[in-house]
């Protein structure tokens, strides 16, 4: 008890014990609210940026409310793309007069204002090309639609197909969000499949940790045996795994990884599969480290006192050893999780993580963004995340990490 409270005690600690803690609790409690398919396809189309999403349907059959609201071009200005707003400035500056600097600094509406008082469609420009004419007419009667407060009229069709005028829709007409039944709101907009971004983020969330925890306790786990038998046995015994140690540590890790998870072939690598690859590629430097700490430990006066009683092997290193250094091995097992979940991401994104249909991971995330390009159409919402993701995760473990080392080791301790 003593050992936790000045655990507790520190302050990088319990930052990134609650950070940690807070994204356990949202992997656990999110899908209890949210329950539908993480991996649902809801767009019919590539990142949906993110927003509350309605029927169109129903807008038109809900009941309408007439309120003096008046449309601003701010509003029409949301309505063209970026490459229309660029081609407003551009024709501004080259051919409405209006300063370079003067035109960057505006915002949608003030361009608007611009280019209807300088633009007249039926000026001839001289050095423009005949198909940059026709696009500024199009750009031009597009804007004057937009401007123009006309009805929308609905029509139906009548026993002979013919339209008939049912009804109109004025732009005073607003509907109330509460009545229309069929919404959703999307977060995090949707990924490159259509996706809900956020619910695949807390179940892509989810599978990474279990990838982490698993590639930790395989990785702790061998690098803990070895290190135990090597420090304490000594002799051949502590020169055969020094040898596999240092014959491992030559070949870097993640080369290795690569090679494996690549030998092992797509159909067959599943989560848990890459899970334990991170894993047996991830431990040599636990072994070494564990070593250290058993062969300063095992000539202690309590250790041959318990040889001198007759105690095995086994016991001693189980009670008399194991017991010193077990803060130690938490400290390598915090460090092999956040290893294994960014092992992971770096597997995914070169092709080699875990092919699953399934469900997904941060890795898989980062890849299906990287593919589809969403850092070069300004879909921020399909990596960025992610990225803020893994970064939490690895900070928080990390963070945890040097607080405890903080408590456990007297040349750091206050």
């Amino acid at each position: 008890m003593n050992t936790i409270r000045q655990v507790f005690r520190s302050a990088k600690f319990v930052t990134g014990f609650v950070i940690f803690i807070a994204i356990i609790l949202l992997t656990i409690l999110f899908p209890l609210f949210i329950t539908y398919d993480p991996l649902d396809v809801v767009g019919n189309g590539n990142f949906y940026p993110p927003g509350t999403y309605i029927s169109q349907k129903d807008t038109i059959k809900a009941n309408p409310y007439e309120l003096r609201i008046a449309l601003k071009q701010s509003n029409v200005g949301d309505s063209l793309k970026t490459d229309e707003l660029d081609k407003i400035k551009e024709w501004l500056t080259q051919y409405g007069g209006i300063g370079k600097s003067e035109v960057q600094d505006a915002d949608a509406e003030s361009l608007i204002v611009m280019w209807t008082d300088k633009y007249n469609p039926s000026k001839r420009f001289r050095g423009m090309l005949a198909s940059e004419q026709k696009y500024y007419k199009r750009l031009n009667q597009k804007l004057t639609e937009l401007l123009t407060d006309k009805d929308i009229i609905i029509a139906e069709q009548d026993e002979n197909n013919e339209l008939k005028e049912k009804s109109k829709v004025k732009s005073s007409d607003f509907v109330n969000l509460k009545e229309i039944s069929n919404k959703r709101t999307l977060v995090l907009g949707t990924d490159n499949f259509g996706r809900d971004v956020l619910r695949e983020l807390v179940s892509a969330t989810t599978t990474s940790l279990r990838i982490g925890i698993i590639a930790g306790v395989v990785a702790t786990a061998i690098g803990l045996t070895l290190g135990l038998l090597a420090g304490y046995l000594g002799g051949f015994i502590d020169d055969l795994i020094l040898f596999i140690t240092n014959l491992f540590t030559v070949i870097p890790s993640f080369v290795l990884l690569i090679l494996i998870s690549y030998s092992v072939g797509q159909k067959q690598r599943g989560v848990g599969l890459v899970a334990l690859i991170i894993g047996i590629t991830s431990w040599t430097w636990t072994t070494r480290a564990v070593r250290s700490q058993v062969i300063s430990l095992r000539n202690r006066d309590h250790v041959n006192l318990s040889k001198l009683s007759g105690h095995s092997s086994f016991k001693i290193i189980m009670t008399d050893i194991l017991p010193y250094i077990a803060s130690y091995v938490v400290m390598a097992f915090i460090l092999q999780v956040s290893s294994g979940i960014l092992s992971e991401a770096q597997l995914s994104m070169l092709g080699l993580g875990p092919a699953t249909t399934s469900t997904a991971t941060l890795g898989l995330m980062m890849n299906w963004a990287m593919l589809y390009s969403a850092h070069l159409n300004g879909s921020w919402w399909a990596y960025f995340p992610v990225l803020f993701m893994i970064a939490m995760i690895s900070f928080s473990l990390n963070l945890m990490n040097t607080g405890l080392d903080q408590v456990f080791n007297p040349q750091l301790r206050d």
